[in-house]
């Protein structure tokens, strides 16, 4: 008889039930979508009133060991911290697609996953001929390029009544190969000062919780530890520290150990048994949706626009307009051409489900790129001002994106919620012949 795969518990059974309602809640889709709105709401509210001075200094509190060069104002800590958590869940949700789910067969995933690489090289590309010859500015080409898992599927969620499943999976896919690629944007393109050593010595301790979280162990007590050193070399390298998170994802186990042992379901014992990321994923969710996510949101949406004058000159600036025009206009392009070419000259077939102005709902809801595309934004440039017209044009740009998708799907739902009543009132009229028969 196999040994019973650990389980990982957030609270002990029967204890704290509220706080375990709450954090049933937070694993929901719309509920970590709108605590994040709600967070970055309150912060750009707050940025703009006469109080924006205790916001700022709130946002510039330090707080850390200098020892450790961790000495960070909040707003790094939510930054570079906080995020590494939503980076972990990333991590194990990228492996949990790839060897479980639907990244695992090719056919299957050629689809969203070429669409994917389209929704970013269309808003870059529309990014840099708009900001063709201005300056320094070409260097945010990718903040338009990416996709906010998160707060993507909580719109969808909210819309979706009879939308098809395909159309969710087909996001899903798209936005999780979105983040792996955002990921390795971050890692190549925004690491200014790479210091190899630090990373090559975080690969020691990520190997220890690679080899301790593979034999079954889950030990908080063990496992943080390692995780929090892996965190500060990849920190110390110069590499952003949320890549850290990616990576530790990548070492936890996806099936269980009974079903990596025999490579099939055997018992109905191992059928019911989760695999160790999907333990770590149900543990870190609420965590991630309900604290690092809006925290971050938070302290990245708090930019004074200085009135109507301000928000006018910084919607005329090339990168606002870069950002806005590529999160909408270029995630559209980019993803509906990219899948229509590849149905269109190889094997691999749209879902029977769904059709091409669904493919154009989702590439609308590609274009929500908040959480990544305001980190890439950080990254990318130093000067104030330049960094204010990034969070401007994320958020108009997400905005309009989300009610572009919003009028687009409403529209399919409507007409796949009359598919419905139509399917069920012929089986209707086909069941009253044969009702009279037997009568």
């Amino acid at each position: 008889m196999s040994r019973p795969q650990p389980r990982l518990r957030l609270f002990a059974p029967g204890s704290w039930p509220e706080a375990q309602r709450i954090t049933t809640l937070l694993r929901t889709e719309t509920a970590g979508g709108l605590l994040l709105i709600v967070a970055a709401a309150i912060g750009l509210i707050w940025a703009n009133t006469p109080w924006s001075e205790w916001y700022e200094s709130l946002r510039d509190f330090r707080v850390g060991p200098e020892a450790l060069h961790l000495n960070l104002t909040l707003h790094a800590w939510a930054t570079d911290g906080l995020l590494a958590v939503f980076f972990f869940v990333v991590g194990l949700e990228l492996k949990r697609e790839f060897v479980a789910g639907d990244l695992r067969d090719p056919r299957r995933a050629m689809l969203p996953v070429v669409a994917a690489v389209g929704g970013m090289v269309g808003p870059a590309l529309v990014f840099l001929a708009i900001n063709a010859g201005n300056g320094d500015a070409t260097t945010g080409w990718a903040i338009p390029t990416a996709t906010d898992i998160a707060f993507a599927l909580a719109v969808l969620a909210v819309l979706s009544t009879h939308l098809p499943t395909a159309l969710r999976t087909f996001l899903l896919t798209l936005a999780v190969v979105d983040d792996l690629l955002a990921v390795t944007v971050i890692a190549v393109f925004y690491t200014d000062d790479l210091n190899l050593l630090w990373l090559g010595l975080a690969m020691l301790p990520l190997a220890l919780f690679a080899l301790v979280v593979q034999r079954g162990n889950v030990s908080v007590w063990l496992l943080l530890p390692l995780a929090m050193i892996v965190w500060w070399m990849v920190h110390q390298s110069g590499v952003h520290a949320t890549v850290a998170g990616v990576l530790l994802g990548f070492t936890v186990p996806v099936l269980s150990r009974a079903k990596a042992a025999t490579g099939k379901e055997a018992t109905e014992e191992n059928a019911s048994s989760p695999g160790m990321a999907e333990q770590f994923e149900h543990l870190l969710r609420p965590l991630s949706a309900g604290v690092a996510v809006p925290v971050f949101a938070f302290f990245a949406a708090g930019v004074t626009i200085g009135g109507l004058s301000g928000l006018v000159d910084s919607l005329s600036d090339r990168i606002t307009l870069g950002i806005i025009t590529g999160l909408v206009v270029g995630k559209v392009l980019g993803i509906t051409l990219t899948t229509f070419a590849t149905a269109r000259f190889t094997r691999a077939e749209l879902d029977d489900d769904l059709a091409w102005v669904d493919v154009i709902g989702v590439a609308l809801l590609g274009g929500i790129g908040f959480t990544v595309s305001l980190l890439i934004g950080e990254l990318a440039f130093d000067d104030p001002t330049k960094a204010d017209h990034v969070r401007i044009g994320v958020l108009f740009g997400t905005l309009l994106a989300t009610v572009l998708a919003a009028i687009v799907l409403r529209l399919r739902n409507r007409t796949y919620r009359r598919i419905a009543e139509r399917e069920v009132c012929d089986d209707d009229h086909d069941g009253i012949p044969d009702i009279y028969q037997q009568r």
